[in-house]
């Protein structure tokens, strides 16, 4: 069944460029486009579409904001973020909103299916690259002693240093010796010490606080 993909992005030639390479893989078709995140909003309630490929800043309405909108009104429709690398602090803000995803605008075309197929799958992928730079910009990290934030085990810092490089749970499994039972059972105690709902959020969580180095 095909995928149904809307793209938001206020420059014309990158959403015809997107079109052009998406519509390229039988397996998607673009349902729509919007310059801004108000338009997104509109299409989404008209479209449904699958999954949004999404710019982080926009007039009218930023990608921030539509996330933030998206939730509100319980839209559960994967979202994969546009990016470049000068949105350090907007990447951390989407993930902890929940993007499940991030694709620099010069990402390859491999690159760009394989994290719309992660995305639809409900998993959250993220690029080393990306997930390197974030890490890169940040000023020294503070002590979780001082955060507030409960300490994490050493397996639950492996599990989420892995997460955060973009490895599937199977892969982490793989990696560490143990069940994928486990490492999702690691996962949940992580959400519920950080208090967050998400791997995105997690991630997001773990580098604000210096809980994980990579």
């Amino acid at each position: 069944m095909t995928k149904q993909i809307l793209i938001v992005d206020d420059h014309l030639l990158v959403r015809e460029g997107l079109r052009l390479i998406i519509e390229s893989n039988d397996a998607y078709q673009i349902a729509g486009e919007a310059e801004n995140g108000e338009e997104a909003l509109r299409l989404v309630d008209q479209l449904q579409p699958d999954l949004i490929l999404m710019d982080l800043n926009m007039p009218v309405m930023t990608g921030l904001e539509t996330m933030k909108r998206l939730r509100d009104k319980k839209i559960e429709i994967p979202v994969v973020i546009l990016t470049t690398y000068n949105e350090d602090d907007y990447m951390m803000q989407g993930l902890a909103l929940g993007a499940k995803g991030y694709l620099l605008k010069d990402a390859s075309r491999a690159t760009l299916f394989h994290t719309l197929e992660s995305a639809l799958r409900g998993e959250t992928l993220l690029q080393p690259d990306v997930v390197e730079k974030v890490f890169a910009s940040r000023q020294a990290p503070v002590q979780a002693s001082k955060s507030g934030l409960p300490d994490l085990s050493e397996k639950e810092k492996l599990v989420l240093q892995a997460a955060a490089r973009g490895y599937r749970s199977k892969e982490i499994a793989f990696d560490l010796g143990i069940s994928e039972r486990t490492v999702k059972a690691h996962l949940t105690s992580i959400y519920n010490k950080l208090g967050v709902d998400s791997r995105p959020g997690a991630v997001a969580m773990a580098i604000e606080h210096g809980l994980i180095h990579l």
